[in-house]
């Protein structure tokens, strides 16, 4: 990434056009922080800024409207943040979030943290209290007598850089910490809370020019010889993670090249293609039992770790999943490698991973394809529709490949819960960028406000797999409806937070209550100017998906499932026994 920026004091006041206006005209005034922040943001390379308005960040606010950069208004402030994080990921351009005092900050915080868990690029704005005004109890005051400051206003786990602007003499710091942030490699979450009185002041110097190229971190020489001396003593596997996302040529190149196995965690679905012959499956929640029977009958003798941490929901951290000799284990942050396995050997290398593997190929021994031994491998199971009973969750799986995966190219993604374990079990993508989870952070609500900056970014279809429970907590459908949002939604209904309510069974626990009265997401979606179909039968699934996928504005699909089939959380379940979290 190579970022640059010109001057950003800027004239705001019109141009006179006469030459005799022009010979007569005043100085124009200066900007105002607030005028110069945006442009700023502008020529970093942000496209949208999605929030909630308020009046102390009004001045921020009323010069967005005045920019280049699309703005829009949102319901919610999480859901602003979970869809600029989606935004994010869709264009590959930082996303800017505002909101005003006090809760308007507290609000945005859960899916502010997502981002940083998700390694997105989101410039947060907020609004403080004045000076002249703090300690005084403003309204939904924002200073050190009312909020936390350690962790919100600082840098730290929430945020990788964070300050208070107390002056406009700060700006040139702040605008250089911001660039160096946005250049740097893996995410970037970034909050500059600005009081509304130096919203409004003047700034009469030029912002210094910024040019910063990306120093990308890479293997040396030596660290490439010593991996193709470790991968080449034996059969190697490879196991892909999100962060592996724009290596898919290379790691498809390596993989036939060597005969390795490969396998995926539940975020990193289509970077390797699922139905090649070399494809193992997904580790972890909601995956395959065929990676256990590959560990235990071929175990090999490494395995080649790609841009992933392997934590719980990549590998629940079970010891069937060490190979032989070890781990290679790639990642850009250098604290990752051994995290997972610290027992484990592990040759750590901290570089971006296509980087790597383009080194790496280089410098492997091609001897022409390698022979591929027979790899179990998961099959799916076609459903055939049945003529009485509620909708079962493989049934719609099915119809979903058909329809949406195989027959359009929108991009899908899936809230926690039940919902993206039946999709990271099921359903099955053969490129990258099609496909959306969140399983570490897991925020219910992500999804169902994500899909609309995934749609908007990418200017097509985004369609989002909930449950009802996900569905009632956190929904943009009305702003979807107020830009004309392609975006839709498919509601796994059952009346009841069904994850919660299968677990607590497993468990063994009694008298829990996880049931929702079942809500009529058609009518409301229609109440918001929506389209929306009520989907009761397996006979009728299809259909209501085709409706769905050809529709131009927003869409739900509130499809009423059988609530006693099984979803493939086992892992889970077994996981939080090993925590301490049962009944026994």
């Amino acid at each position: 990434m190579h970022l640059k920026f010109q001057d950003t004091q800027a004239n705001t006041a019109e141009q006179l056009n006469s030459t005799e206006q022009q010979s007569h005209s005043t100085p124009s005034r200066p900007s105002s922080v607030a005028e110069v922040m945006v442009k700023m943001l502008g020529e970093m390379g942000v496209e949208y800024a999605f929030g909630v308005s308020g009046g102390a960040i009004a001045p921020i606010w009323a010069a967005l409207h005045q920019s280049s950069i699309q703005v829009l208004h949102f319901r919610h402030e999480a859901g602003a943040a979970f869809a600029a994080i989606e935004a994010y990921f869709a264009s590959d351009r930082p996303v800017v979030v505002f909101t005003t005092t006090g809760p308007g900050i507290t609000n945005a915080l859960t899916g502010l943290l997502a981002a940083r868990w998700e390694g997105a690029k989101v410039i947060f704005v907020s609004a403080s209290t004045s000076a002249p005004q703090r300690g005084r109890w403003a309204c939904q005051e924002t200073s050190t007598y009312t909020m936390p400051s350690a962790g919100i206003f600082t840098s730290g786990t929430i945020f990788h850089y964070a300050t208070t602007l107390e002056s406009s003499d700060e700006l040139p710091e702040v605008a250089q910490s911001i660039a160096i942030g946005l250049v740097q490699p893996g995410g970037f979450v970034a909050h500059i809370s600005i009081p509304t009185n130096i919203q409004t002041s003047s700034i009469n110097t030029s912002l210094p020019r910024i040019t910063l190229s990306q120093a990308v971190s890479t293997a040396s020489d030596e660290t490439i010889a010593e991996c193709v001396h470790l991968l080449s003593e034996g059969p190697f596997a490879i196991w892909v993670g999100f962060g592996a996302r724009s290596a898919a040529k290379e790691i498809r190149q390596l993989a036939e090249r060597t005969g390795a196995a490969v396998m995926c965690s539940p975020r990193a679905k289509g970077i390797f293609p699922e139905d090649h012959p070399q494809f193992v499956g997904v580790t972890g929640f909601g995956g395959h039992e065929s990676v256990l029977t590959y560990m235990r009958e071929q175990r090999p003798r490494r395995i080649l770790v790609l841009g992933t941490r392997l934590g719980e929901f990549t590998s629940f951290w079970n010891p069937e999943m060490i190979p032989r000799q070890g781990f290679v284990h790639v990642d850009i942050d250098p604290e990752i490698p051994g995290s997972a396995y610290p027992s484990t050997e592990t040759f750590a290398i901290q570089s971006d991973v296509r980087i790597f593997l383009k080194s790496l190929l280089k410098n492997f021994p091609d001897t022409g394809r390698s022979k591929t031994i027979v790899l179990p491998q998961f099959k799916r199971d076609v459903i055939k529709p049945r003529t009485v009973g509620l909708v079962r969750p493989e049934l719609l799986m099915d119809v979903i490949q058909q329809v949406i995966v195989d027959g359009s190219n929108a991009v899908v993604m899936a809230e926690p819960g039940n919902s993206f374990a039946w999709v990271i079990h099921l359903l099955q993508f053969t490129t990258p960028s099609r496909y959306r989870i969140s399983n570490g952070f897991g925020s219910m609500g992500h999804f169902v406000t994500g899909v609309v900056g995934a749609a908007l970014a990418r200017n097509g279809k985004a369609v989002a797999i909930v449950g009802d429970g996900a569905m009632l907590m956190n929904s943009e459908v009305n702003t979807a409806v107020k830009y004309q949002v392609p975006a839709v939604w498919i509601v796994l209904n059952d009346g009841r937070y069904n994850i919660c309510e299968q677990g607590i069974a497993y468990l063994e626990f009694k008298n829990v209550d996880a049931t929702i009265p079942q809500a009529d997401f058609v009518k409301i979606a229609q109440g918001m100017g929506a389209e929306g179909i009520r989907v009761e039968r397996e006979a009728d699934v299809q259909v209501a998906l085709e409706k769905a996928i050809a529709a131009n504005r927003p869409f739900v699909v509130d499809v009423i499932i059988d609530p006693t089939q099984i979803a493939p959380t086992q892992s889970r379940n077994l996981s939080l026994i090993l925590q301490g979290a049962t009944n026994y």
